[in-house]
């Protein structure tokens, strides 16, 4: 089956030459998902304050945007294999900008918790696409430099995008308040699109395959599954099926994986291609990743809520709080990149990055342990720096070493998995460690007792990370390792 398609022509074995501006507009898309997976750490207490609802509303706003991106990101994936990911991108991104506008009209808990999901569920589709275009759109000595662009880009959307809802909020433009954190994304959408239509080159595998529908439902069941009851579970007083869902959410994982290993000794097209888990640096990341994302996620949303409601801040000095984070991911982006160390160092420097985020993260408890509610932006500070130079650390070189050894026509498949990795920890984060701060505060512990437990559990979770990392090769390339050695 043949498709046409419009605007600039196919990749070829040639570097494309307008493949930098169209780098850009990846990240374009990136950074929307990104600040929408994270401005809302900032607004809930604003939304929540307007719309009601109970506290776990606070989470499903996280939640259930990231949920739905990792439910949809794998087919996601697929899709961009099957109908080009151009046109997908497009699709996706032309949707995510509706479901925004959505979002900022909502007028009830439900229903903006529904746009959330429609959101995520159209990210999916955008997101993956890039991923893979960027393998075919660049040679191999330049997908480095083309995959570390992510580091900054994510550093500054994940650590910047609550200063950015504190100030949309506090500003109250046009009368909107909380409600512009996802009106912004209209003219980001229209650029985006705008731009994907004239620089994005159309690109697809030469083998068409079918969409495996069974391997969606069964991934989605086993989400739900998971995420739901650690959400719920507390405002419910955990009864008995809430530990019976995430048990079974274990055996639907399960029947997956054999489902997609049966469905691929079978001459069909599962949802992953299953020789991906046969590569060290995709199972690897996959792990890694997991556990990484959903500490940092969690972290990030249960300070910016004690910000507000332990320590009285307004969104906006909310926000501006979390200014050294970003301050230590810029400069520790720019740093390693500038020695070049993501290439140097490797795995090496996940490792030097995860130490680094644990004593960042041991210092703001301490720090709170010493001042106490009255404990002042600047007196965080220097604790939030190291907190971010360390995940700077990680990510600089993560994406490469897990992407690398992807064949051709994996590349779909595999940008679609960790992607959703990435998503899913984000959904774990929301919920669990969400689930962990509400469930002390409930329980009579006071905020700063129960926000000193929850950057100790993180940094355990940062810990896992750190071991489960030595899954990953030493450098992304064979070549770049012997010259290690």
């Amino acid at each position: 089956m043949t498709h046409a398609t419009t605007g600039p022509p196919a990749v070829t074995a040639a570097p494309y030459r307008w493949r930098w501006p169209a780098l850009f507009v990846i990240l374009a898309a990136e950074v929307m998902d990104l600040l929408d997976a994270m401005i809302t750490n900032i607004a809930a207490p604003s939304i929540h304050a307007d719309l009601g609802g109970s506290t776990s509303m606070i989470q499903w706003l996280g939640a259930g945007y990231t949920m739905a991106m990792a439910i949809g990101l794998i087919t996601g994936g697929r899709l961009g294999d099957l109908y080009g990911r151009r046109r997908m991108f497009l699709a996706g991104a032309a949707g995510f900008t509706l479901a925004s506008l959505l979002c900022g009209l909502a007028g009830s808990p439900e229903t903006l918790t529904g746009a959330r999901i429609l959101q995520g569920l159209f990210g999916a589709v955008m997101l993956p696409q890039g991923l893979g275009m960027i393998k075919e759109m660049f040679p191999p000595k330049e997908t480095a430099a083309a995959f570390g662009a992510f580091g900054p880009v994510m550093a500054l959307a994940t650590v910047g995008g609550p200063v950015l809802a504190g100030w949309l909020v506090d500003a109250d433009l046009f009368g909107t308040g909380w409600r512009m954190i996802f009106l912004i994304n209209l003219p980001v959408g229209l650029l985006a699109l705008a731009g994907a239509a004239a620089l994005l080159p159309e690109s697809r595998p030469e083998r068409s395959s079918r969409l495996d529908l069974t391997g969606t439902g069964l991934v989605s069941a086993a989400s739900f599954l998971l995420v739901f009851p650690l959400v719920q579970g507390r405002d419910l007083g955990w009864p008995a099926w809430t530990l019976a869902s995430m048990a079974a959410s274990a055996a639907v994982f399960a029947l997956f994986a054999r489902h997609q290993v049966r469905k691929q000794r079978a001459g069909g097209d599962p949802l992953l291609a299953t020789s991906l888990f046969r590569k060290r640096a995709f199972t690897g990341g996959l792990i890694t990743g997991l556990v990484f994302f959903t500490a940092l996620v969690g972290f990030s949303m249960v300070l910016g809520l004690y910000f507000q409601m332990g320590l009285g801040y307004d969104p906006l000095k909310a926000g501006l709080a979390n200014l050294p984070h970003a301050a230590g991911s810029l400069l520790g982006f720019a740093g390693v990149h500038a020695a070049g160390l993501a290439q140097k160092a490797g795995r090496r420097l996940i490792h030097l990055g995860a130490a680094v985020m644990v004593a960042g993260l041991a210092g703001v408890a301490v720090t709170l342990e010493l001042a106490g509610t009255d404990v002042t932006p600047w007196q965080l500070a220097p604790a939030l720096f190291l907190a971010g130079a360390g995940m700077s650390m990680v990510m600089a070189p993560f994406f490469d070493i897990v992407l690398a050894g992807v064949d051709p026509h994996e590349s779909g498949s595999a940008s679609g998995a960790l992607t959703a990795v990435q998503q899913l920890g984000g959904a774990l984060g929301s919920a669990a460690v969400g689930t962990l701060f509400f469930g002390l505060l409930e329980g009579g512990r006071a905020f700063p007792e129960a926000m000193r437990a929850t950057i100790w559990v993180t940094g355990c979770m940062i810990a896992v990370a750190f071991a489960a990392a030595f899954l990953l090769p030493l450098r992304a390339r064979p070549e770049e390792e012997a010259a290690g050695h």
